[in-house]
């Protein structure tokens, strides 16, 4: 049985001068305490459907979208420079295939068992952003496994991006059985614990709430601004503690439906944490384009990383 406890709704006030953030306001945040209800049995399911149906979207920053509606993702390492990347512990690299899932494996160099992190891409697919945010986070001391869910196709306009993730919301389940083997697979490997989370952003940000809702059976699931589910039935099914990262701009996650999954899951006694970032529109923490907002990006980082600390490493943490 799992007991779900009800968390925090937080809004975490970052107001940005402009799209450089480089005098953003003093953040101020609104909590509630948390309150624990009777434990809810566990529900049963054998089948690794998706869940629900993702809102498709153009996926384009409004400064980088040019005249013929197309736009460029980021394919470098933009965000190394808006992280924490000092002090981080040397880590092994390597594209490999985990029980039937392409992807990108980076983990920590040192011997020894660490908590693991399914890492799911924007709709560009697995490029080196994605990779990059793997190494960043894999120096924090995490196996990361970034899936390739469009195996090993890369779009470098939107046009190609609107096809590849097309391809994928057409056939959803296909999309959540490689995830469910690729974190079996992960749990499995002798360098890891049998702690395991998901992590995605925009596109990857729903495929990580679809992982969570099939029978992953995940320690802990992280939503940057990815399509949601908000029905009562579909959401007992998700695999808590859950982290959500959102906008109060966005247009595509709109602040109506973030606050209808906040409520359904406080109703259910799903413990979470939601922080809405205000005057941030969609896709905020990605470094390309009008939309981009390091201090947000910062803030949302660092309380991911916190998240992923407490719920992945709860053996170490019970012990001082």
């Amino acid at each position: 049985m799992r007991i779900k406890a009800l968390a925090v709704f937080t809004v975490a006030m970052l107001l940005l001068s402009g799209c450089s953030g480089v005098s953003p306001t003093e953040s101020t945040a609104e909590e509630m305490d948390p309150t624990t209800q009777d434990p809810q049995p566990e529900q049963e399911t054998n089948t690794a459907e998706a869940s629900y149906t993702q809102t498709p979207h153009t996926g384009c920053q409004p400064g980088t979208i040019k005249k013929d509606g197309t736009c460029q993702p980021v394919t470098s390492n933009s965000n190394a420079d808006i992280f924490d990347v000092k002090n981080l512990n040397p880590i092994t690299t390597e594209n490999t295939t985990i029980d039937g899932t392409q992807g990108y494996l980076a983990r920590p160099d040192a011997e020894g068992d660490h908590p693991a992190v399914v890492m799911v891409h924007e709709w560009w697919g697995l490029n080196q952003n994605i990779r990059h945010m793997a190494d960043i986070l894999a120096g924090q001391g995490y196996v990361v496994f970034a899936v390739d869910l469009y195996e090993g196709r890369v779009a470098s306009n939107s046009s190609y991006a609107a096809e590849l993730s097309g391809e994928v919301r057409e056939n959803p389940d296909e999309a959540v059985q490689k995830m469910r083997q690729a974190t079996a697979g992960v749990r499995n490997l002798s360098s890891t614990t049998n702690r395991v989370a998901s992590l995605g952003w925009c596109f990857g940000g729903g495929q990580s709430l679809q992982l969570s809702l099939s029978e992953a059976e995940l320690n802990a699931t992280v939503i940057y601004y990815g399509t949601l589910a908000t029905d009562r039935d579909t959401l007992r099914q998700i695999d808590e503690p859950v982290l959500g990262i959102f906008g109060s701009e966005d247009q595509v996650v709109g602040i109506e439906s973030v606050r209808e999954f906040n409520q359904t899951l406080g109703e259910l006694g799903v413990e979470r944490e939601i922080y809405v970032y205000e005057d941030a529109r969609h896709a905020f923490a990605n470094p390309s384009g009008e939309s981009f907002r390091p201090e947000a990006t910062r803030n949302a980082w660092s309380k991911t990383l916190r998240f992923l600390n407490r719920t992945l490493r709860a053996d170490v943490n019970s012990n001082g």
